[in-house]
Formats: structure tokens, sequence, C-alpha cells
């Protein structure tokens, strides 16, 4: 793995642990030197991660849409920043740069980000690890809500565990590092489960 794409909040929540949490994640993936690839902005937990990344000398590379470059305060001092004509080249783009993908708390955007890329793995598109930073419990009440899609059979197991979910930086990149892709037949008949 050499570049990881970490989906986070143009806010910086209401808590400082959410800061701690970006903090920590930087540094631990400049000890690995894995390349940051983000939303672009300078602002909230993306901008933090950002600088922080850049201020302990490594790589951070953005990707904003034209739409959002005033909005969301495009980062002016970023390694490399792409500059695209819409969300779906940014995200198209976020992923062809990112060996991983990890979700830190945010907001609507975070969450149909990670979303949309642990769907892409779950078809087969990429064998590249997804997963949720879950600083401070975030993510439970979501945790929760896909437990449940399993126990109702919405979702199948194999495919609720290629969500990897952790609240230690440290140990979720480590599972990343040893991440396999599971072959899983997607497309079930009925009566199957």
């Amino acid at each position: 793995m050499k570049s990881i794409c970490i989906y986070c909040g143009s806010n910086p929540g209401r808590g400082a642990v959410y800061a701690g949490a970006a903090r920590e994640l930087a540094r631990e993936l400049v000890n690995r030197d894995l390349k940051l690839v983000y939303g672009g902005a300078s602002v909230g937990i993306m901008g933090l991660i950002a600088d922080t990344v850049l201020e302990l000398g490594g790589e951070a590379v953005g990707v904003i849409p034209e739409a959002l470059v005033r909005k969301e305060v495009a980062h002016a001092n970023l390694t490399e920043l792409f500059v695209t004509q819409s969300m779906h080249e940014r995200k198209t783009l976020m992923s062809e740069l990112s060996d991983g993908f990890i979700a830190m708390p945010g907001g609507i955007g975070t969450l149909e980000e990670i979303f949309e890329v642990w769907t892409w793995a779950q078809l087969g598109f990429h064998g590249k690890p997804c997963g949720l930073l879950n600083v401070d419990g975030y993510f439970d009440s979501l945790i929760a809500f896909l437990d449940n899609a399993v126990a109702e059979q919405f979702v199948q197991q194999p495919h609720r565990d290629m969500l990897i979910v952790d609240a230690v930086a440290d140990t979720l990149l480590d599972r990343f590092a040893s991440y396999e892709a599971p072959t899983i037949v997607k497309w079930i008949e009925k009566g199957e489960r």
C-alpha cells in the first residue's frame, strides 16, 4: 500500500477528540510512508489531517470539484491538488489514487463516500480495504444498523465483514496491511441464504 484515502468532515466536529484522532491518523500515515488522498479542503478535519501530514513531512494529495473550491476553501499548500468538473470525477479519481479507504467522523458526504467505495468492493470492482475509524464511538449506531441489516438478511455477513472497524488508527492500518479481499458471490437466488 502506498496511499490511503481519508473521508472526513469539512467541519471540525463538536469535541477536541476528533482533532486528536485526525492528528494521530496523520502521524500513522507518515510513519508508514503512506500518502494521504483526501477531499482537498483546508477547513475542518479535512484541513487538519492534511496540515498535520505536511508538517510531519508526508505527502497530501487533494481532489476537489470546481464547484467546491471556494465553498470548502481549497487547500493551497498540498503536495498536489486535482480540481475536477464533478463530484463523480472527484470520487473516481480519489479511488484510482488510493490503495485503501478510511472514513473518519464526518457528515453526509463522508458516509456517502465510504458507502459508495464499499459497495464497489462488494461488487468486486476493486479489492482494496474499506474501514471506519470509530473515534469515541462515533459510528456505534451505524455499526449496529449494519449488523441489523445482516440479521434481517439484506446484507451478507462476508460483505459486512469487508468494512473494517477500529477505534485506533494504528491497529486499523495494521488490519489494512494484511487485508485480502474475499471472493463472494453477491447475487443469490430466491430461497438461498
